[in-house]
């Protein structure tokens, strides 16, 4: 269990490092890795529900919080030591940034520090607190790591809180530290696949298919019954089209993306590609199977096409450079660009599964309609154009629609039942060989 602290409720104590440390570790197993002086920042080992790790705090009652070149030595020999153990390490922030009465030498100190996060970056997990405020080179480090949680006190100097920057926010600093502590759970304990120990249905006794609806829907209860255990969503706010989630399925740690037609009809755009190639360029380097759930019409024309196309081109990329396990699950629609860059069969999954219902098509069947037919849509007469357009549609689903032309084609593997859904897919991340990305977590 963790620490609970008690004693005094002063802002000094509340900002005292060790006090923080011991509330992210388990009871009496926090060991400082140096003693606590002026350097402002507090290194230490431990373990969360077991599972050793590294953590760093920035000491606020002193300064600000502000780092020198001590500090930032600190921070560097505890990121080391995290890489030397094969151990997460999470960084608790709350700091005025480098010290400026140490001119150069503070910068260059903050410089080293960057440069240790990266030499670890897709090695080991890096994770992020952020308490307070961040300035400076105190902004910088976070953005530098796997993982950024929040807390209502934290915020980016001058910027302020940003959505795009922080995977995870939470109303207060003992919230953000429990979060801290399920995702090293999640990351350093990743567990082991047993499709043995699934059984049929989701994990909240309905059908998995009763959460698919014909128009707009939240896919997140889905992704809830899909898992052991409600997951860990990262950048809730942030182009909610695309629901990124790590979670765990038949015992083990995974990675979730899922287009989500509660936001856009779960159209992909710019903000949602470069969201989910960041989601899945962290779980191949860190080992993290992937699951990817598809109820996309393809993509949504932007103001900027210029910024669909490169974050497109960036998912693209994630995807078909990644090596770790990944399934791919068709649940209603898989249309165009978007069935391509959600872990399609030609990118490289694994597996790709679809329930019965679902179409796989190179566009919608509405909009192939208008490109095949608008000559004879255009020639008839207002009053029974919209009969004439339904009739067509029907007429192309027929010819082109459904899932069995992409089972045909073999660009999708097997059409499964909503109840074995689970199981299948434990069976499939199971049966591909386990690997590991060899590159870094560059900030997307």
């Amino acid at each position: 269990m963790p620490f609970t602290p008690g004693g005094t409720d002063s802002a000094t104590d509340r900002r005292d490092p060790e006090l923080r440390l011991r509330t992210l570790f388990d009871r009496g197993t926090l060991r400082l890795l140096a003693l606590r002086d002026e350097s402002g920042v507090l290194p230490a080992r431990g373990t969360v529900d077991g599972t050793p790790a590294v953590a760093f705090a920035t000491d606020a009652t002193r300064m600000g919080g502000a780092i020198g070149v001590a500090g930032c030595r600190r921070v560097v020999e505890a990121i080391d030591v995290a890489v030397r153990e094969r151990v997460p390490v999470t960084g608790l922030w709350h700091s005025g940034g480098a010290r400026l009465a140490e001119g150069v030498g503070s910068l260059d100190s903050a410089g080293q520090v960057f440069a240790a996060m990266v030499r670890a970056s897709g090695r080991i997990p890096q994770i992020s607190v952020v308490l307070g405020p961040a300035a400076g080179s105190a902004a910088y480090s976070p953005a530098l790591t796997d993982l950024v949680i929040m807390s209502r006190g934290g915020r980016l100097v001058p910027s302020g809180t940003a959505t795009s920057f922080a995977d995870v926010t939470t109303e207060d600093e003992p919230a953000a530290l429990a979060e801290a502590r399920r995702l090293i759970r999640l990351l350093g304990h990743q567990g082991r696949l047993s499709p043995s120990d699934v059984r049929p249905g989701g994990t909240v006794g309905r059908p998995l298919d009763s959460f698919i609806q014909e128009h707009h829907y939240d896919v997140r209860p889905l992704i809830r019954a899909l898992l052991d255990e409600p997951g860990l969503e990262s950048h809730p706010r942030w182009a909610p089209n695309v629901v990124t989630t790590l979670g765990r399925l038949a015992g083990r740690t995974v990675g979730v993306v899922a287009s989500n037609p509660e936001h856009l009809n779960g159209c992909l755009d710019a903000a949602a590609a470069e969201k989910a190639a960041r989601f899945v360029r962290m779980c191949d380097a860190l080992a993290v199977p992937l699951l990817v759930l598809v109820d996309t019409p393809g993509y949504l024309p932007d103001r900027e096409p210029d910024a669909v196309v490169r974050r497109g081109a960036q998912l693209l990329h994630a995807f078909a450079a990644a090596v770790v396990p990944r399934v791919t699950l068709v649940t209603r629609r898989a249309y165009g660009g978007g069935y391509l860059a959600m872990n399609s069969r030609a990118l490289g999954a694994s597996t790709v599964f679809a329930w019965p219902a679902a179409e796989v098509a190179v566009l919608d069947p509405g909009a192939a309609v208008h490109v095949l037919h608008r000559r004879e849509l255009a020639a008839a007469e207002p009053a029974a154009r919209d009969a004439l357009r339904e009739r067509l549609i029907r007429a192309q689903v027929e010819a082109t629609g459904g899932v069995q032309p992409a089972l045909e084609a073999g660009v999708v593997d097997a059409v499964i039942q909503p109840d074995e859904t689970r199981r299948r897919i434990a069976e499939a991340l199971a049966d591909a060989p386990p690997a590991r990305g060899a590159h870094g977590n560059i900030p997307l």
